[in-house]
């Protein structure tokens, strides 16, 4: 069935008969649009309840930010919305594709196409499951909505940690639109506009585009070219049909498109390996140490081309008393990307690609009650039907080979290489090893599949105690299902080796003995003898046991490796088996594919989510609001490279002969995450100022971690994280003209319980990423002039204080990741003159004291005692040509 006649079917089914309301999030089509979401002489619609209500009477904590602050702001993007609203954080990761949404410390899913995000991000009502469907540069915006906290009451199953509601604006019956044109450094040209107007008494249209093109801001001296760029465009438009003043059925359909050169990243630590990719690459392989200097290396240009589409149909019909709303919806994602994942001009990894095709249908229906009397009521129901394809590989590039020989050599103090290994190992093995470890092509050849269907039934109750006192209790049952299935091929022969087998105990002795020669002043290449071999032992018990232990010689591959790790294979030539130290080489291990007979690859979960709220008009001007409210997201599941059988489920899988070489353990799914927020607050709206305040203790039981490793993901459930915080926002307007706004965040967050973490048991620590303070300040002057010209000068301001980047760093020691933090420094402004035909003409800059910090970081891939993370962008400036008619 194709989009066109899904959305013609809904929109025919529910024009001829009584529709059910759904997840609208339209204004009051009476009440005016917003244009400042501090502009107090008007109020504030917002939707954040699914109700019109101003923002003064809205008992939820939400951030309003409007058209006219995104201008403003040149906030062109969510990327860019955190600056407006600070307990917002957006991360861009690994590729235009990869965003993470956090709010008030908790949120994730963007890396991972199985991952459901922990904030869920709506665009006219709706659901945009995954983060390349978000990205987009924004279209006419009325305004955006961030609900903080648990939303799952009203928005379902994937909105544990919050909500970001985007509202665009309608067709209107009056002709109109807008242009503009910005030019600004890195060669930047931002063209978008829209055009409305009617069509007849009944139909209105709407029609926008946006076109975002921009060198790259970082240089890739191995290729010669800028990195980094931006290159996008996106069209939309709508039909609004009001053939009545009871029905409205509004059409929206887009297009976007990008296709762009991201993500660099910089080395942060610079390991021993360097050196053996600078001999590879023939110079310069990495700017080490230096993640700010924006100069990379690599032996090929990253690739990001994505395509996002999709429509829906929203149907409102008026009864008086009675509100109903139907929304169907269905949208497409291809994300087709590849990444020089080494990040080196060295050619290691010659291929990491990934093609993610994403389809997902909508349907929403609500009911909504406004009666005269104390009560009234809000019915729904929401379905949900997501289909994930996955192609992903990951393949040795032509210097991987000589690389990992080179370690070896370096390891083995000269006694192997790559080409001894494999013939020690294959006369031990029975197998020609020759010329077939790290062999350019190899690795894994991934395919990965994922059906989600869910429901939910949800509504609330609102009850006018009196006049200034309502309470509300809402509910919302959600049931998910979820089927997935892998076919994950490895080629990488050195992965399929067992280390502890025949192959790894040849191979050790070997290793002794020419220890021991060498100990002993032989020729170079001469073995000891096996009596040699144990008088040494005998007469040098101390000597003997530094060879024989994985801490020296090839444990230099692996510094970090744990002692208890080493496995004593019984020999007594040989106390244990330096050989484990070279698992890190193993990175790409034959996977064991499911469904299979111990492993559905399917989830089933279900829950009931509430909330109670009470409101009360203290004046007027002044409401204060108590919440308890219940949060659910849905089972996650890991559809990379690094999913690995439970524990609990290895023993079945390899009594049933299904074990295949080198299988670990770790998560195939994550179990469901359960919210729980306690949260007091207070609105309060003055003529000349305006303040929100709440407190809140939020917490999450099972939280859904989803730590990136370099090359796939570690998946898994942390017993309980919670934070304590306290949010401030409010604007003042001391002088005609003149609106100053201050917006604060404290957070206190910690694990309680998270014992099976990606780095062991954390519980007690604080969480990674998640700033004690966040400010956003900022100030906007408008000077009228005689005869109506206006010059408005902002100037806003981001601060984090300074926390860990990560929770830890596979392979190094915990004070590694516990000094390297981030704090965030970002003043941004502009100056504009409004003339009175509609033109404005104006100066912009973001990040004007270019200000640096790393988004995050990752242990460097195959690289030991190398880090490497994402800088922040650099400051960009430039002007705007703005026509309004």
């Amino acid at each position: 069935m194709t989009m066109r006649n899904i959305l013609l079917g809904a929109t025919m089914l529910c024009a001829a008969t009584t529709p059910a309301f759904a997840f609208a999030q339209d204004a009051d089509p009476a009440a005016p649009a917003a244009t400042d979401a501090n502009d107090y002489g008007n109020e504030i619609i917002v939707t954040a309840t699914k109700r019109s209500q101003t923002l003064q009477d809205t008992p939820v904590a939400v951030s309003v930010t409007s058209s006219a602050d995104l201008e403003r702001s040149q906030i062109r993007d969510l990327i860019d919305l955190q600056s407006a609203v600070p307990s917002l954080r957006v991360s861009q990761l690994q590729s235009s594709a990869n965003t993470n949404f956090i709010i008030r410390g908790f949120g994730n899913g963007a890396n991972n196409a199985g991952i459901e995000p922990s904030v869920g991000v709506f665009i006219d009502g709706v659901y945009r499951s995954r983060s390349a469907a978000q990205i987009g540069d924004l279209p006419a915006v009325e305004r955006i909505e961030v609900l903080r906290g648990p939303q799952s009451t009203l928005f379902g199953k994937n909105a544990s940690a919050g909500v970001i509601s985007i509202v665009t604006q309608k067709p209107q019956y009056e002709f109109g639109g807008s242009a503009e044109v910005t030019y600004g450094n890195y060669d930047a040209i931002t063209v978008k506009g829209h055009v409305t107007g009617p069509i007849s008494d009944t139909v209105a249209f709407s029609i926008g585009g946006n076109y975002n093109r921009r060198d790259g801001y970082a240089q890739d001296l191995k290729l010669g070219t800028d990195v980094n760029d931006r290159n996008r465009y996106g069209v939309r438009g709508q039909l609004l049909f009001e053939p009545t003043d009871a029905l409205s059925i509004r059409l929206i359909g887009d297009y976007d498109k990008i296709d762009e050169n991201c993500c660099i990243a910089g080395n942060v630590i610079a390991g021993p390996t360097v050196a053996i990719t600078n001999a590879l690459a023939g110079g310069v392989s990495v700017d080490a140490n230096n993640p700010f200097s924006y100069n990379v290396y690599n032996n090929f240009l990253s690739s990001n081309k994505i395509k996002n589409y999709g429509g829906s149909a929203q149907i409102d019909y008026d009864l008086g008393n009675l509100a109903l709303t139907s929304i169907t919806a269905y949208r497409q994602v291809r994300a087709d990307t590849n990444q020089d994942s080494d990040f080196t001009s060295a050619d290691l990894i010659g291929e990491k690609s990934d093609y993610v095709d994403i389809d997902t249908f909508t349907q929403e229906f609500r009911v909504t009650s406004d009666f005269d009397g104390p009560l009234n009521f809000l019915l729904g129901g929401y379905y949900f039907n997501e289909k994930i394809d996955q192609q992903s590989a990951i393949k040795f590039g032509q210097h991987f080979r000589p690389y990992a020989s080179a370690l070896i050599q370096q390891a083995s103090g000269g006694a192997f290489n790559v080409a001894s290994l494999e013939a020690v190992m294959g006369s031990a093995n029975g197998v020609d090893y020759t010329n077939s470890f790290f062999k350019a092509g190899t690795g894994l050849d991934e395919a990965y599949k994922m059906k989600n269907e869910a429901f939910s039934l949800f509504g609330t109750v609102d009850f006018e105690v009196t006049d200034r006192l309502t309470v509300t209790v809402g509910a919302n049952y959600t049931k998910d299902k979820k089927r997935f299935s892998t076919n994950v091929i490895s080629s990488d022969v050195f992965s399929g080796i067992d280390l502890t087998g025949t192959g790894g105990r040849a191979l050790t002795q070997q290793f002794v003995a020419s220890q021991v020669g060498a100990a002993l002043g032989h020729p170079a290449g001469q073995l000891a003898s096996l009596a040699e071999i144990q008088a040494f032992a005998q007469a040098q018990p101390a000597g003997f046991l530094a060879i024989t232990t994985a801490g020296t010689q090839f444990g230099q591959l692996n510094a970090g490796l744990n002692p208890d790790d080493v496995a004593n294979d019984g020999n007594p030539l040989t106390v244990g088996n330096p050989l484990l130290a070279l698992r890190p080489l193993q990175f790409l291990p034959p996977f064991l594919n499911l469904p299979n007979a111990v492993e559905p690859g399917k989830t089933n979960d279900s829950d009931l989510a509430y909330s109670i709220r009470a409101s009360y008009e203290l004046t007027d001007t002044v409401n204060v609001y108590a919440t308890y409210a219940t949060g659910f997201k849905a089972s996650s599941v890991n559809l990379s490279r690094d999913s690995r059988p439970l524990a609990s489920d290895l023993p079945a899988i390899l009594s049933g002969g299904l074990g295949v070489p080198n299988l670990g353990t770790g998560s195939r799914f994550a179990a469901p995450e359960e919210s729980t927020v306690y949260e007091a607050g207070l609105k309060a709206n003055w003529s000349v100022a305006a303040l929100n305040l709440a407190v809140f203790k939020q917490s999450i039981k099972g939280f859904q971690s989803n730590i990136f490793t370099g090359t796939g993901f570690a998946l898994a459930n942390a017993g309980k994280q919670s934070t304590f915080g306290i949010e401030f926002d409010g604007s003042v307007r001391p002088a005609q003209g003149l609106n100053l706004t201050l917006a604060v965040t404290y957070l206190d967050p910690k694990y309680d319980s998270f014992i099976n973490s990606a780095f062991g048991d954390i519980s007690g620590s604080t969480p990674a990423g998640i700033p004690a303070l966040t400010v956003a300040a900022g100030g906007t002057y408008t000077h009228e002039f005689a005869g109506g010209t206006r010059a408005i000068v902002h100037v806003d301001y981001h601060y984090e204080s300074p926390v860990q980047i990560v929770e830890g760093l596979t392979g190094f020691p915990a004070s590694v990741a516990q000094n390297l933090k981030r704090e965030v420094n970002q003043l941004n402004a502009s100056f504009t003159v409004a003339l009175t035909n509609g033109v404005e003409v104006g100066v912009w800059g973001r990040n004007l004291t270019n200000a640096q910090y790393l988004t995050t970081i990752f242990p460097a891939v195959a690289q030991s005692g190398s880090v490497s993370g994402y800088p922040n962008q650099p400051r960009t400036y430039g002007g705007v040509v703005r026509f309004k008619f």
